[in-house]
């Protein structure tokens, strides 16, 4: 399964060259992860899940590059491989104009007291493995 968040591409996102900045990427991601996450599972009236991690690598390729600013494009997201603690997030940006990005992340769950990796949950696996798809995919 596949969680599609919508993402919004503002005017100011677009650099020099008149498409949206590479950094900004990232961003649209992060969006998308918290959505994912927190906001869905709050408006379900479920607890956020993943509060306490961050992301310790990305990798992304760009496919299409992104014209328009004041625009929604869909951010489709699934899980890789599920560690100890850390996972892999897979997503690709997508709008009518085709496949602008394919990216992916690793987070690590961390202990916010001792600021050091945690293993990730039962409750936390439980909700990733719903959304797992493959361990390896090529982005």
């Amino acid at each position: 399964m596949r969680h599609i968040a919508k993402v919004h591409v503002r005017w100011d996102d677009q650099d020099a060259f008149g498409h949206v900045n590479n950094a900004t990427y990232l961003t649209y991601v992060q969006e998308a992860r918290v959505e994912m996450l927190w906001r869905t599972r709050i408006n379900q009236g479920l607890e956020p899940i993943l509060m306490e991690m961050v992301v310790a690598r990305a990798e992304l390729d760009y496919v299409l590059p992104i014209y328009d600013g004041s625009i929604d494009i869909d951010c489709e997201m699934w899980i890789g491989k599920i560690g100890g603690a850390s996972f892999e997030m897979y997503y690709e940006l997508k709008s009518a104009a085709g496949l602008h990005a394919r990216i992916m992340t690793v987070q690590v769950g961390i202990d916010t007291t001792t600021k050091k990796s945690r293993r990730l949950s039962d409750s936390e696996r439980e909700y990733l493995v719903q959304y797992h798809e493959i361990d390896d995919p090529s982005i």
